[in-house]
């Protein structure tokens, strides 16, 4: 049996304009934030390397969005990283966050300018303070599809984001994007981590806008 309604068309009539209300486990997270205390773990040709980093990341609410009868609220990001004292982009990042109240899902998109495109989904309560997302290469919903050099050299099979709120209105991430490299028996977990401490509050997405 589909665990999905035989009415694809017709749209929620409750949907709220104003999407920082239902952002469930989302709403800590909106607005700009900085983190100086970033680490990546990356691989190299002699082995795993260390690199500090710091970024700032936007993430700013936008319009309720319907697919028939599924309701998403969600945040648009960008993601900046700089090695720390330079100018020259280390990792750029764009993509949603979308919140599903009526299933508890958690999804995230990314794009990154290595011809790569993610989406990791998971579970949580509205109220949650930690949760965590996953995607996989081989799966028929969500994962990851990537440029063909890398699926030749660096494949990634697996990308896992936990996400957690602090109480003194931080939040931090560790990333594990886990890889098969050429020459490598032994899958690699590249890891990255951060705290983030806001420095902005989100701009209201434009239907909210309007009802001002």
């Amino acid at each position: 049996m589909s665990q999905f309604s035989h009415d694809i068309y017709t749209e929620p009539s409750d949907t709220d304009i104003n999407t920082l209300n239902r952002l469930g486990p989302l709403r800590a997270m909106a607005g700009i934030w900085e983190g100086e205390r970033g680490l990546d773990i990356k691989p190299k040709a002699d082995g795993a390397r260390k690199q500090a980093f710091v970024e700032r990341i936007e993430l700013q609410p936008i319009d309720p969005v319907t697919n028939g009868p599924q309701l998403f609220y969600g945040l648009r990001y960008q993601i900046h990283v700089t090695k720390p004292g330079q100018v020259k982009t280390y990792h750029e990042q764009v993509g949603y966050w979308l919140w599903e109240p009526a299933t508890g899902t958690v999804i995230q998109t990314l794009a990154i300018p290595r011809g790569q495109i993610a989406m990791a989904s998971g579970s949580a309560s509205a109220d949650a303070t930690s949760f965590e997302l996953v995607a996989y290469n081989d799966a028929e919903s969500y994962g990851i599809r990537s440029n063909p050099f890398l699926e030749y050299a660096f494949k990634t099979v697996e990308y896992r984001i936990k996400v957690t709120i602090n109480a003194d209105g931080t939040w931090g991430y560790e990333e594990d994007t886990v890889m098969m490299i050429k020459g490598q028996d032994e899958p690699f977990h590249h890891i990255d981590r951060n705290i983030l401490v806001k420095v902005a509050e989100p701009t209201p997405n434009p239907l909210a806008r309007q009802a001002q």
